[in-house]
């Protein structure tokens, strides 16, 4: 499942997870956001029930985005028992992300 994450839901749904979260940090007007985008939707649907997987925009949530120090975008992270235990900074091939969630879950 695809989550739309907020300022307002982020602890709920990511850091109080059981489960790997994987968070893509984007915002609409960046170009490789919207390569990563459709990967990480992908990995929602393979990883379903063994993941979290959603979507942060940068621009609409910038609590969160301090938070993280999110300074290039897009930024993924893999976030374990509300810690960050990896991450991904720029577009890469879904292989990439496919090893990272494999190494954590």
């Amino acid at each position: 499942m695809f989550e739309k994450l907020t300022d307002a839901n982020f602890d709920e749904k990511v850091l109080k997870s059981e489960k790997l979260a994987v968070v893509d940090l984007s915002a609409e007007w960046c170009g490789p956001c919207r390569m990563v985008s459709p990967i990480v939707h992908e990995l929602a649907n393979e990883y379903e029930g063994r993941i979290v997987a959603g979507e942060l925009n940068v621009d609409d949530n910038p609590v969160t985005t301090a938070l993280f120090k999110v300074r290039n975008i897009p930024t993924v992270l893999f976030i374990k028992g509300g810690q960050v235990v990896d991450k991904q900074v720029g577009a890469v091939p879904k292989a990439t992300y496919k090893a990272l969630i494999e190494k954590y879950i």
